[in-house]
């Protein structure tokens, strides 16, 4: 099955992330795959663009459960995972302003605001895992599809140096989650060649 599948995938993406992390928990190893080069804009290509992004699983039964069966979880997971796409964003407006913003429309007092609500979004995702307690995911007790979707953003916010003493529940769930094997076996290749990051949120 896994061999009919390609994933074109940028390295450290995070949505190309998430999909990686869903196919090793759901058993689809050995499917074919196309490193992307943002830097060549190869993500912009045709044959990127011509490729229907709306297709359905259907691998519910096999590999890892990524849909717990408790209601209050499935409710929870589903309001985590929108409120993920959220931060997301407001990670990128920080890491990447001067990326995406021309050199004549950038403002300081912008930056600056982006910060102070990536700082809010912290605290907030924060204090979800304060009241979830040690050791859990962001739904519950079990691994499910929130955490393949906001792991890529936690795992980033650590790569740009974000403080995990600042932040322990933060941190203490990325430990966690960096030895899934989901996760091990889809580590960002570039993060492997120079493991040390940036420190764009030290300070945060």
């Amino acid at each position: 099955m896994a061999q009919d599948m390609t994933l074109l995938w940028g390295s450290g993406s995070p949505p190309c992330w998430r999909v990686m992390i869903a196919l090793e928990e759901k058993n689809l190893q050995g499917y074919n795959q196309k490193l992307l080069s943002f830097e060549k804009l190869e993500h912009k290509s045709q044959e990127v663009i011509d490729i229907n992004p709306r297709g359905q699983s259907q691998f519910k039964s096999q590999g890892n459960k990524l849909i717990p069966d408790s209601p209050a979880e499935q409710a929870l997971m589903y309001q985590r995972m929108f409120e993920g796409l959220t931060f997301y964003e407001k990670l990128n407006a920080v890491i990447y302003y001067n990326w995406f913003v021309p050199e004549g429309e950038r403002h300081d007092s912008a930056l600056n605001r982006n910060r102070e609500a990536l700082v809010t979004e912290l605290k907030l995702w924060e204090g979800y895992l304060q009241k979830l307690g040690s050791g859990s995911h962001l739904a519950g007790p079990s691994f499910s599809l929130v955490d393949v979707t906001v792991f890529p953003t936690v795992a980033t916010l650590f790569r740009f140096g974000l403080s995990a003493e600042k932040y322990p529940k933060l941190g203490e769930y990325y430990a966690l989650l960096k030895e899934r094997p989901s996760v091990k076996s889809s580590w960002p290749p570039h993060w492997l060649e120079n493991p040390k990051g940036q420190d764009t949120l030290k300070d945060m």
